[in-house]
């Protein structure tokens, strides 16, 4: 069983940055991939970024791109979503997931973290 324990939102203006933080703990090749989410009030849950332990190779929504950055650290066990240039938009609880594959991430995530709460105001 993988645990994933998401930190580090809270209620920032725009233009801000913030950093996200997962740490994973029970790691097995189920979870070969981890990723982050979001969703917004009123809308579906959406990919953001994943990024592979081995190797580090990285994916991104179009909407983050360019502003977003998933980066790890294998010896923490912990996977981070640098945020700049914050929007209003980009409100949202961001989720923590964990899959074998970058497309099985991306489609159907094996675990989930309970989420951490990021609020951009204007």
């Amino acid at each position: 069983q993988v645990q994933l324990v998401e930190s580090g939102g809270g209620l920032v203006q725009a233009g801000d940055s913030l950093r996200l933080s997962c740490a994973a703990s029970g790691r097995t090749f189920s979870s070969s991939v981890l990723g982050w989410f979001r969703q917004a009030p009123g809308k579906e849950r959406e990919f953001v970024a994943t990024i592979t332990w081995n190797g580090g190779a990285t994916s991104y929504a179009d909407s983050v791109k360019g502003r977003f950055t998933i980066s790890r650290d294998v010896a923490k066990n912990t996977v981070y979503l640098q945020m700049n240039s914050l929007q209003p938009e980009d409100t949202a609880v961001y989720y923590c997931a964990a899959g074998p594959s970058s497309r099985l991430v991306r489609s159907s995530p094996l675990y989930w973290g309970q989420g951490t709460q990021v609020t951009v105001s204007s």
